[in-house]
């Protein structure tokens, strides 16, 4: 076992408790960026000029009427910027654009005394746009082969020869949407400029550095001007990666020009047409199987639509690429990919980061070709599991396979299946209006960044005289448990209670250069970091208490060791260790371990209607040596509930018409846009964490809990599946809607009443 997995009798690490500010959060008590405007004298506020063309040219722009709105104080243009242009990392986003590439881009910004001011003149200035064709959906862009940035290829075997052998050949196509984000708390930046013209910014960011970058080079100051301090987030699941930093820039470019605080706050509704969303994808497929059911060979090819930017849609169809094989052995594959360039917000970061997406194009493939094969789709997945000493066809070893396997097994033994299967099949034979379908679902899930660069990780511990504690480290809170998780690291490295350490606010001058709390790896980087940052200062306090005749406790060797000029604070550095990637070829290690899981689920469904509900929902889930269970247990449960979200329910619609609405995004509220709620939770929700499963060489044996359960929801939309099967005589092969929506789960349940078996090829 390896020194950083070791844990020690009595840690701290490992025991229940709850978020370290939930108290704070039920009770309000807790500061959110925009909290910070009342207690900031002042403050301007930032509202947008906005485009109402999804495609033009800005042909005239004329501010000056916004200056006789009572309150304005500056319209911020691209004549203002002293630095670049530019709100991205790929210098394809300008910050003030001249050509407008989605519905609701911003063309200005105007900051005013008051919000309302603010927003009088933004509808005071003069925007003339002149229109230009406009490519909406993903297939349009595919017909007009409008595309952008990295066309990647994953290979593996022969498989022209192993389709020409293979007893069963299936082709067709699969389209599926993208999903709004719809944190809590929208994009907000509080930007100001001390005495010595030092910029500070507090900014709503998963990537405080990233977003300290931006704003340097849009202002063209070096980064050691920018501090940016993130308090918490009220929600993330990646759409605060890449999207705050150009409204972090616009905030600190005025006031910068103003020499007052700038408030930038999005509503919701600017939120929601403003900012990216996850890629929706479009996939054509392929795939061949032997006698027994067993997949010889998959084709396939994945179009992302990436919007108007590149942002971060290349390493999000990579990690797709490297997730279409799920927990299933291909030996023959081949994976190519490409990004759509369509004018809609540019798609970003989200929950999965691509995995999803990947993912779900297989097990769709799966769920259809069940009935076709005569093989039930429960059999069909587990045959095709991954056994020890097999490869991914990126080439990495497939490490514990036989987890998934214990997870598979628990939930099929806790969850009763053989007899709920039979129960299920009883009741849909003496129902003919409703039916229930009970589906079991795997996941497998790479952990690491896969830019080798971003996994590693900062962290600064003091030790004060009085034995207290104080941490600092790069990630950032937004909800996930990633303080509580920390300072039960700090706890037990020092071997302290948990009420002696204490977390302060992730800034950029204390830990430098950190990687966006991401990629489920916040845990595994910060805590080697701070881990490593303890053990600094035990190793200092070790010799301190070798030259002493008697044990003393930790406060007093604290004093003793500060008398005895022994330095009491250290920072901390984490690399993941054993990773390796070429993206040019696909191949590599590129994550550090899998994360295991295992979901099954049972829904009901109205034949009037297709309207449903989960009747219940068993999962077991490997986290490792959890690092704080009832952190992890809420995680599982949160992440499975917006992945049931994103297929089920959360249905963007986009203006496709040829009105001068065209592309303006159509569910920009919650009154349109459909979110999972309490009447959507299963009635009976059982999560369990895989017993026996320390990971070697990662922090007290943990593993990442962040991502990977939100593909247990593919459980709901295969018992969906199952479900409208049954409306028909059981066998036929339904093609379903992704989301699965009630009308989508009524139409496929209308074809199966029909006859009209959507067989692939």
């Amino acid at each position: 076992m390896s020194t950083l997995s070791q844990r020690p009798m009595n840690a701290v690490v490992g025991q229940e408790m709850p978020h370290e500010a939930a108290d704070l959060h039920v009770t309000g008590a807790a500061l959110y960026t925009d909290d910070l405007v009342g207690r900031t004298a002042g403050t301007l506020h930032a509202y947008p000029v906005r485009s109402e063309v999804a495609h033009g040219k800005v042909t005239l722009l004329d501010v000056q009427p916004a200056y006789d709105v009572p309150g304005v104080v500056r319209v911020l243009t691209a004549d203002d910027v002293p630095g670049i242009n530019d709100a991205g990392i790929k210098h394809d986003e300008p910050l003030f654009p001249d050509e407008v590439m989605f519905y609701g881009h911003a063309v200005c910004w105007v900051l005013a005394d008051n919000l309302e001011a603010a927003r009088r003149g933004a509808a005071a200035v003069k925007l003339e746009v002149e229109p230009l064709p406009a490519l909406i959906t993903v297939t349009e862009a595919i017909e007009a082969e409008s595309f952008q940035g990295a066309t990647p290829t994953m290979v593996r075997g022969d498989i022209e020869t192993a389709f020409a052998q293979a007893a069963h050949v299936f082709e067709g196509e699969f389209e599926f949407a993208g999903q709004e984000h719809f944190y809590l708390e929208t994009h907000a930046s509080l930007a100001l400029i001390d005495e010595n013209g030092q910029v500070f910014i507090q900014c709503s960011t998963q990537h405080p550095t990233e977003t300290q970058d931006i704003v340097s080079h849009v202002l063209g100051v070096e980064a050691h001007e920018v501090t940016v301090q993130c308090l918490r987030m009220g929600g993330g699941f990646g759409g605060k990666e890449m999207q705050p930093h150009g409204f972090a820039a616009i905030a600190a470019l005025g006031a910068k020009l103003t020499g007052r605080p700038v408030r930038l706050r999005l509503n919701r509704n600017q939120d929601m047409t403003m900012s990216g969303k996850r890629h929706g994808f479009h996939s054509s497929w392929k795939v061949g199987f032997d006698g027994e059911g067993k997949i010889v060979a998959l084709d396939t090819l994945l179009t992302a639509d990436g919007g108007w930017s590149l942002d971060l849609s290349e390493p999000v169809l990579a990690r797709a690429l490297c997730h279409t094989d799920n927990a299933y052995w291909l030996p023959n594959v081949r994976v190519r990919g490409r990004i759509a360039k369509t004018h809609k917000t540019s798609q970003t970061a989200f929950r999965g980061f691509g995995g999803p997406q990947g993912m779900l194009v297989t097990e769709d493939i799966l769920g259809r070709c069940a009935p076709a094969l005569g093989i039930p789709a429960h059999e069909l997945r587990r045959k095709n599991f991954y056994v020890e000493g097999q490869e991914t066809p990126y080439g990495q070893e497939v490490r514990h396979p036989h987890r998934m396997v214990a997870c598979w097994d628990q939930v099929w033994s806790n969850g009763e299946l053989d007899r709920r299967m039979a129960e299920v099949e009883q009741f849909n034979a003496a129902h003919d209006d409703v039916k229930r379908g009970l589906a079991i679902t795997p996941v497998k899930f790479g952990i690491s960044f896969n830019f080798v660069s971003f996994n590693q990780a900062g962290a600064l511990v003091h030790v004060y005289k009085d034995g207290s504690v104080l941490i600092n480290h790069g990630g950032t809170e937004m909800g996930q448990g990633l303080h509580t998780k920390m300072l039960q690291v700090a706890a037990t490295t020092l071997g302290i209670p948990l009420d002696r350490v204490r977390l302060a606010p992730t800034r950029t001058d204390k830990v430098p250069n950190t990687s966006a709390t991401a990629a489920s790896s916040g845990a595994d980087l910060n805590g080697g970091a701070v881990k490593d940052a303890c053990e600094q200062i035990l190793a200092r306090l070790e010799k301190v208490k070798a030259d002493m005749q008697e044990e003393i406790g930790w406060d007093d060797l604290v004093k003793k060791a500060y008398f005895d000029r022994v330095q009491l604070w250290a920072a901390g550095y984490y690399r993941t260790e054993g990773l390796s990637w070429d993206a040019s070829i696909v191949q590599g290690n590129p994550f550090k371990y899998f994360a295991y899981g295992v979901a099954a689920a049972e829904v009901e469904v109205d034949g009037f209607t297709g309207a449903y509900t989960t009747r219940r929902v068993d999962i077991v889930h490997d986290v490792g040596d959890s690092l704080s269970p009832l952190v992890d247990i809420g995680q599982i449960e949160g992440g499975f509930v917006q992945g049931a979200g994103w297929l089920t329910l959360e249905d963007l619609r986009w203006d496709t018409s040829d009105k001068p609405t065209r592309g303006r995004l159509a569910t920009q509220a919650a009154s349109t846009y459909k979110l999972p709620s309490f009447s959507e939770m299963p009635h009976e929700f059982n999560v369990k964490l895989l017993e026996n499963a320390h990971e070697d060489g990662v922090v007290y044996g943990s593993k990442a809990v962040g991502e990977p359960p939100l593909m247990l929801a593919f459980s709901v939309r295969e018992a969906l599946r199952q479900a409208a099967a049954a409306f028909g005589d059981g066998g036929a092969v339904i093609e379903i809607g992704c989301p699965a929506t009630p009308e989508a789960v009524f139409w496929a349940l209308e074809d199966a009443r029909a006859g009209n078996s959507s067989d692939p090829d």
